[in-house]
């Protein structure tokens, strides 16, 4: 890990990276994020019940639509050209709720982890948005990147 950000300049200017001279390789981020719930809510969801529709379908769709956008949602990232792109999820009762995580992978010259982050984010955020009415009191959390592999930097792996 660097002890500098790299988005930062000498005189503390932000500035988007020059990925220019790095070598290309495959790059892959898995992220996850919660999204906590009462029982009754998650059995509306996983029912299929929901008065918005499919949530779980319409939360992957729009999960994977938001990774293809990400350079346009944050600052300073780069445009990239994803070679695959998923969303999975998974009922966990134990939250009681939803496990979201999100797959981006590109072949290139700078991570995707953002692009990952940024999934597993808006499928959260459109699981509220779809049984909000059902449930006010729904928490998202956890939103982290659990692994990483490809580029300089090498591989990482979340500890829990």
């Amino acid at each position: 890990m660097t002890s500098s950000l790299t988005h930062i300049d000498a005189t503390g200017e932000a500035n988007m990276v020059d990925v220019g001279d790095k070598a290309e390789t495959t790059r892959t981020a898995i992220a996850e994020g919660l999204v906590t719930m009462r029982p009754e809510t998650l059995e509306l969801i996983l029912s299929g019940n929901a008065k918005k529709g499919d949530v779980l379908g319409t939360a992957r769709i729009a999960g994977i639509m938001a990774a293809k956008r990400t350079h346009e949602l944050v600052p300073l990232c780069h445009p990239l050209l994803l070679t695959k792109v998923s969303v999975e999820i998974e009922p966990d009762a134990s939250l009681p709720g939803l496990r979201v995580t999100a797959l981006a992978r590109v072949t290139g010259k700078t991570g995707v982890e953002m692009e990952a982050l940024t999934a597993a984010s808006v499928a959260c955020l459109t699981i509220y948005d779809m049984a909000k009415a059902a449930d006010r009191g729904m928490v998202i959390s956890g939103i982290r990147v659990i692994e990483k592999t490809g580029g300089k930097s090498g591989d990482y792996k979340a500890t829990d």
